[in-house]
């Protein structure tokens, strides 16, 4: 090795490279690898050292070496044995991603050679991201935060063509703690965002040769380094961004993925993981095969003790070097496996429940993979919150018109108590629409999905949408059609913010966003995802942001608690009452009547009464509010079928409601 780089004995822990007096601490975790080297490089690429890592116990070897600084780039070479079939991929001819490393110099790119056997010989060096030795960031003081509603987003299309934000920060962090994209959130009424992946990630296999990118994120390869396209400045680039949206009274959740990484199935890339110990790091079947519960190729070892602590150290370095308010985990039942399944008590989730900062944390889990007994909504222990796909089908079911969906609904209003009894409706992230799957508006212009541009033949995304095109399939001309779409639109998302329990709304859905009937976008990094800014419907965004003040203003829908009917004993008022467009109150064959398309409730909590109604039929309906109390009387706050939250006096107690159509009544003083 060249002077004046030279090793003496390391400590095991802190794992990772750690900046300390006169060189570094290296420190790796591998229970089969035979050696691994610890290698710098100069910013041409060329290799100018390489150490030898010792073991210091069965999982892992270490170094300290001097006279590495801030700055410097670095990787691993690991050997040992090269037997794919039985699982293990040891070649010190691939240069390696330290698992812990917080910062890279490039973006990963795909390439053959990383998938290349052993005996091919080939050095990826020039085709590995390098590892940038960095001093850890002062840890921030954990922030918990009271979520009420969340916006979804990603930094490279949320910015990419906002016309005010300079162009050489679009699609970036820093611009979305721009000026002007701070004021547009604090404008709508966002509580928090939620940011899906920043970690550094690669294109899946087969889409370079569609000639298609990655856009979303959601294959990553460091579990803790930002991606340069995101941040070029690392975890300081975020922890600013957060900074920023904390003093516009935002909070801010990560979206991370912990079930898979990018080096996928047997014919991946070797980038880390496989190459340090594909048996350890990676879940596998008796006979040797990657088990593939996320249908992505691989899955982590969650349950392993060291896997369990690299997550909880991504998630704490995530948290203490920005200052973040909490994470959504993507495919969360995976990395809650345990051999027979999924698991409420997972070490994993115990671990992140027991963590002094996590534990503090918002936390929100996908409940789902696609592996067996992969559905498990409603399953998570405290404190995890987590998204409801039962709301968005049934909303969207509601209001397509299919019959008998008034009792599924008025569930869901209610808080989900069916999956989350026992807990609290804030613990249901309710969505109408999200990153994956059709935007709110292709939901009534489609009535199929329309991947091709995704070069699978329209064979991807689901078939379940449950969407419905007004008429005609993909963009309308006639006026009348487009209006009934919008109408259509504004009664779900009205639906969406009356509703108990979180919600969540993904961003460009308020103003009608479009993928062109795509609910698989995840390698369009182009205009299907990139938000069309120029063209956004500002007055459908306006209505939002009074959809968000009418929630906050009102306990009744906004509450915290799961609607029973019981007395609240104030002026023997129940708490809610369910009411049938003829007047009476809702029982009985009335929540299976397959034609009935419309359904009042009225609320009370805290001293606010309001009264709720919604029409999917495509006729107008009478209806009635109940009598209000002496000294006060109904104003409508709410007519979704003409954006209209205005507060409008009510004259008597019958009503009529316009087709498709959400109202909200509130009772005022005379």
């Amino acid at each position: 090795m060249a002077a004046p780089f030279s090793a003496s004995a390391g400590a095991g822990d802190p794992l990772g490279v750690t900046v300390v007096e006169g060189g570094v601490n290296v420190a790796v975790v591998s229970a089969s690898a035979e050696r691994i080297d610890f290698c710098l490089f100069d910013e041409t690429d060329r290799e100018i050292g390489r150490v030898p890592l010792r073991r210091t116990s069965d999982f892992t070897l270490s170094a300290f070496v001097s006279h590495v600084i801030p700055g410097m780039r670095y990787g691993l070479r690991a050997d040992g044995p090269y037997d794919p079939v039985g699982g293990q991929w040891f070649d010190p001819a691939k240069l390696l991603v330290d698992p812990y490393v917080t910062e890279i110099d490039r973006p990963f790119v795909l390439a053959d050679a990383l998938s290349a056997p052993r005996s091919a010989g080939i050095d990826t060096a020039k085709l590995v991201p390098k590892g940038v030795v960095r001093v850890k960031l002062p840890p921030l003081s954990p922030r918990p935060a009271k979520i009420a509603n969340i916006y979804e987003l990603s930094l490279r299309s949320f910015t990419k063509l906002h016309p005010a934000v300079p162009e050489a920060i679009r699609g970036t962090a820093a611009a979305l703690a721009h000026p002007a994209v701070l004021e547009y959130l604090t404008r709508l009424g966002v509580d928090s965002v939620e940011i899906m992946p920043v970690s550094a990630w690669i294109d899946d296999r087969h889409l370079p040769s569609l000639g298609l990118k990655n856009a979303w994120g959601y294959n990553p390869v460091t579990l803790m380094a930002p991606d340069p396209r995101l941040a070029p400045g690392g975890l300081a680039d975020l922890r600013l961004m957060a900074s920023q949206l904390r003093l516009a009274g935002i909070s801010v959740l990560l979206d991370l993925v912990f079930n898979h990484t990018g080096e996928s199935d047997i014919l991946g890339p070797t980038l880390s993981f496989r190459g340090l110990d594909n048996r350890l790091y990676y879940r596998h079947m008796p006979d040797g095969r990657l088990v593939n519960d996320a249908g992505t190729g691989n899955v982590l070892a969650t349950e392993h003790p060291q896997v369990t602590r690299l997550v909880v150290d991504a998630m704490r370095t995530y948290a203490d070097a920005t200052g973040i308010d909490g994470f959504r985990l993507d495919l969360a039942v995976t990395i809650a496996r345990m051999p027979d399944g999924f698991s409420a008590t997972h070490p994993l989730l115990k671990a992140i429940a027991d963590d002094p900062v996590l534990g503090r944390l918002t936390l929100i889990a996908e409940p789902w993979d696609v592996g067996p007994g992969g559905y498990q909504l409603g399953h998570f222990p405290a404190p995890w919150r987590e998204w409801n796909d039962r709301f968005r089908d049934d909303v969207r079911l509601f209001w397509r018109g299919d019959a008998g969906r008034v009792g599924s609904l008025a569930t869901r209003i209610a808080g989900s108590s069916d999956f989350f009894g026992g807990r609290r409706p804030g613990d249901s992230v309710n969505f109408v629409a999200a990153h994956d799957g059709f935007t709110i508006r292709d939901l009534t212009s489609f009535s199929r999905k329309h991947n091709e541009a995704n070069g699978e033949d329209n064979r991807d995304g689901t078939d379940e949408n449950f969407s419905w095109n007004n008429g005609v399939e993909g963009p309308a001309k006639r006026p009348e059609t487009v209006a009934e779409r919008v109408g259509d639109v504004r009664a779900m998302l009205a639906t969406l913010y009356l509703a108990r329990g979180t919600p969540m709304l993904t961003a460009g859905d308020e103003f009608g966003r479009t993928q062109n009937g795509n609910n698989n976008a995840y390698a369009q990094d182009n205009s299907i995802t990139w938000l069309d800014w120029a063209g956004a419907d500002m007055e459908l965004s306006r209505f939002v942001a009074g959809l968000i003040a009418l929630r906050k203003n009102h306990p009744g829908v906004s509450a915290n608690r799961f609607l029973d009917g019981r007395e609240t004993g104030v002026d023997g008022l129940r708490d809610a009452v369910w009411m049938h467009p003829d007047g009476r109150e809702m029982g009985g064959a009335d929540w299976e009547a397959a034609d009935l398309h419309t359904l009042g409730l009225a609320l009370f909590e805290s001293g606010d009464r309001i009264a709720l109604w919604l029409n999917a039929s495509r006729e107008p309906s009478p209806a009635w509010l109940p009598p209000p109390r002496a000294g006060t009387g109904w104003r409508r706050v709410l007519d979704s079928s003409a954006a209209d939250l205005t507060t409008v006096v009510v004259a008597g107690e019958a009503v009529t409601l316009p087709p498709r159509s959400v109202l909200a009544f509130s009772e005022m003083p005379d």
